[in-house]
């Protein structure tokens, strides 16, 4: 199954403008000075209704930063979070609540992101329960409801977390976030401590959710197979920027940033007689505190002019909807 085109004509789910969110690392005792470390440095998107756009990178790079301040999880220190059109950037608890029902996460970890002290059928009601949507009775029915759809059985409700496999306490946080028929998810993750098979049932399930329901996924991965599978957009993330954005068929078939190039490089070819060239890149992530001047990609590209080293590259649009930070292109 391959990702429908999103409707056009719809107006955006969630609009992100210039988001940075900065935290400040502690002193240390004997140790460096107190500085500043740039998780999210200036970054810029739009979600349509029912679409996904896939965010990747290696880990470190923000990724998981994003859909948590994006979330308001997490206090953005610049920039714009528009959700339906109102601006949430700067609004506190009680103004904020409404916005809570229309967006909800699924975690990475299906064990730790459970209460082992709850049932099944209290996890997947508790949000019902938070915002008051409905009395005790109905919130069963509603979570039977959620018990079905996303592949669990009804007689499970009373069961508890560590009586459920991986993949069913995936599909249990699944039916956490449906619970309030949220617009947008941000899906941190959500099958990467799953094995393979279970990963593909998964995301098939996240599929055929979102043409159900008409979801919005924010689609965090570093597994490009499975963004190419669900997304519709891709945004490539180094050092807390993207570098990359585009149309998932263009980004697959013309990559034109070199990190783009190499993380495509490094997805394995299931075809031991099919031989190609790989482009790897050297040397590790630099730090979020101590970022390269210029380029911050200039000390790991194979590419790299001098004026890789000194100037920062916009990111500009080089095709229709195709956008790319980098000098040589």
């Amino acid at each position: 199954m391959t990702g429908a085109a999103p409707p056009a004509g719809v107006g955006p789910v969630l609009e992100v403008d210039g988001l940075r969110k900065y935290f400040v690392s502690p002193r240390r005792l004997l140790g460096p000075q107190a500085g500043v470390v740039h998780a999210v440095d200036g970054v810029s998107f739009t979600i349509e209704a029912r679409e996904t756009l896939g965010l990747v990178g290696e880990s470190g790079c923000g990724k998981s930063t994003v859909g948590r301040t994006v979330l308001r999880l997490l206090k953005p220190t610049d920039g714009t979070i528009r959700l339906l059109g109102d601006d949430i950037t700067r609004l506190e608890s009680r103004a904020l609540r409404p916005y809570r029902r229309r967006m909800q996460i699924i975690f990475q970890d299906p064990y730790s992101s459970l209460d082992p002290r709850m049932t099944a059928g209290d996890i997947a009601g508790e949000l019902l329960g938070v915002h008051g949507v409905s009395s005790r009775a109905e919130r069963h029915e509603r979570v039977a409801e959620l018990f079905s759809r996303v592949g669990l059985r009804r007689d499970q409700i009373g069961n508890y977390p560590h009586e459920f496999s991986g993949g069913q306490r995936q599909r249990l946080g699944i039916a956490r976030a449906l619970s309030l028929q949220p617009s947008l998810i941000v899906c941190d993750e959500p099958v990467s401590a799953l094995d393979v098979s279970i990963q593909a049932q998964v995301i098939n399930l996240l599929m055929d959710l979102q043409a159900e329901y008409g979801l919005s996924y924010l689609f965090i991965a570093h597994d490009l197979a499975v963004v190419e599978h669900i997304s519709h957009r891709v945004a490539v993330m180094y050092l807390g920027r993207i570098v990359e954005f585009a149309d998932k068929r263009e980004l697959f078939a013309n990559p034109l940033h070199p990190y783009t190039e190499s993380l495509l490089d490094a997805v394995p070819v299931p075809d031991p007689r099919r031989v190609r060239r790989r482009r790897i890149v050297r040397g590790d992530v630099p730090s979020p505190i101590d970022r390269p001047s210029g380029c911050h990609f200039h000390t790991r590209c194979p590419y790299a002019v001098e004026r890789c080293r000194h100037e920062d590259p916009a990111l500009r649009e080089v095709a229709p909807g195709h956008r790319v930070a980098c000098h040589l292109r």
